[in-house]
């Protein structure tokens, strides 16, 4: 049986959400990041980047990086309408969920959520939160001119809606703007029995 490393709150909750889409069998192992247990060395062995999410597999070896996990998880087990058939639609997928990730999150909500990691002065770390929130509303305003009056971003729910799902938990917790089509996307998710699963009993 796979093992997840998972963080609740952390951007592993859209991994989470993905396993229990799946229907995929799952052992669980808590790394509370705010206890600085990442830093352990149990688990620096399983993941020597000591960060979450990471999928410990049956063969012994580790898949760590939130689009690498999601995309290994539809890869095999595999399941309609979760990842596109076409290469297109393929492409616009993973630039989406790059954008989600590498931007909403790293260069918007790390800043928001973490200004401290980066610069240790009071003024300093306010001006890299306000950047943070600026970088976040920016990419969420475009990630909703994406979704438009789609129920999810390309149609049906698939992986870029895992990763936008936790940036919006994240709005949400930090009070940054996010338009009404967000919103509704954020309920539709969270009607799901995939959700109702994974986070149910957090």
């Amino acid at each position: 049986m796979i093992k997840f490393f998972h963080s609740p709150g952390s951007c592993s909750d859209g991994i989470l959400l993905l396993l229990q889409e799946l229907h995929v069998e799952f052992e669980t192992e808590i790394i509370n990041l705010k206890k600085g247990m990442q830093h352990d060395p149990a688990f620096l062995a399983v993941n020597p980047k000591g960060k979450v999410p990471s999928l410990l597999l049956e063969d012994g070896s580790t898949l760590t990086e939130f689009q690498t996990i999601a995309y290994w998880l539809v890869a095999t087990f595999k399941k309609s309408n979760l990842w596109p058939d076409a290469l297109e639609k393929q492409a616009q997928t993973l630039e989406v969920l790059d954008f989600i990730v590498g931007s909403v999150h790293m260069r918007g909500f790390t800043f928001v959520k973490m200004p401290k990691k980066f610069q240790l002065d009071e003024k300093g770390t306010e001006d890299l939160r306000s950047f943070g929130r600026s970088e976040a509303e920016k990419g969420l305003k475009h990630l909703g001119s994406i979704l438009g009056t789609s129920k999810y971003l390309f149609g049906n729910f698939g992986v870029a809606d895992a990763a936008l799902f936790y940036v919006l938990t994240w709005a949400e917790q930090e009070g940054i703007p996010h338009s009404n089509n967000l919103k509704k996307f954020l309920d539709r998710v969270r009607g799901r029995p995939a959700y109702q699963l994974a986070f149910s009993t957090q």
